[in-house]
């Protein structure tokens, strides 16, 4: 991802529209948290999965960041070099009463990005855009393993999910102009032909978890 990119690439790179794929069909044995959770998850740029996940009921809060590496690596231009073992992530603030930690990466699946393309996600290449989830407890784990199964068996996606299930150490806020970035920058090429499909898709496949 680099913030001035020409149009001509970003016309040959456009992923296809992904399908809806099952809710999650198991239930964990353990109880979910009471109150407030966090969920980072990465999935390519996170510009888009930031603005999907805003756009989610249930939702408080989602900043744009970095999770896997350290924090002396810990920032945009480290990160883009694909060598520092960050991924670009988002922390997401949720209310479980309102929606399960699984419905959250339904919608991961389904619309925030393409879990089966590794080390990338469409024009973007290298580790730092791989897709991965970074849990923080035993129940996320057991469902991220669990549901990533579910999907594999059902060849719920034409390829193998190769989505990374990986345990949670810190998450590190990203550079003040990636925040809430599609918000601020709509018409940005990259963002009209990578990320708003994405918010679409969402209001499509999932219109009674949609806000506006």
């Amino acid at each position: 991802m680099t913030l001035f990119r020409s149009l001509v690439p970003l016309l040959a790179c456009v992923s296809v529209a992904q399908a809806q794929i099952p809710a999650f069909a198991a239930t964990s044995r353990v109880p979910p948290a009471k109150g407030e959770q966090i969920a980072v998850l990465a999935g390519g740029c996170f510009w888009g999965v930031d603005a999907v996940f805003k756009h989610v009921k249930g939702v408080s809060g989602v900043v744009s960041g970095y999770s896997g590496g350290g924090a002396a690596t810990a920032r945009y231009g480290v990160v883009s070099t694909g060598m520092t073992g960050h991924a670009e992530s988002v922390q997401i603030t949720y209310d479980p009463s309102q929606i399960s930690y699984g419905e959250l990466l339904r919608i991961f699946f389904s619309v925030a990005h393409d879990p089966t393309q590794l080390n990338r996600q469409g024009p973007d290449v290298g580790s730092q855009y791989r897709s991965a989830i970074f849990y923080a407890n035993e129940a996320e784990k057991e469902t991220a393993q669990a549901y990533i199964d579910q999907l594999n068996k059902a060849h719920a996606f034409s390829r193998p999910i190769v989505t990374q299930v990986a345990p949670f150490e810190h998450f590190y806020a990203a550079e003040e102009y990636h925040q809430n970035y599609l918000a601020r920058h709509r018409e940005q090429p990259y963002i009209v032909f990578n990320d708003l499909p994405k918010v679409q898709r969402l209001q499509q496949q999932f219109p009674a978890l949609f806000k506006q």
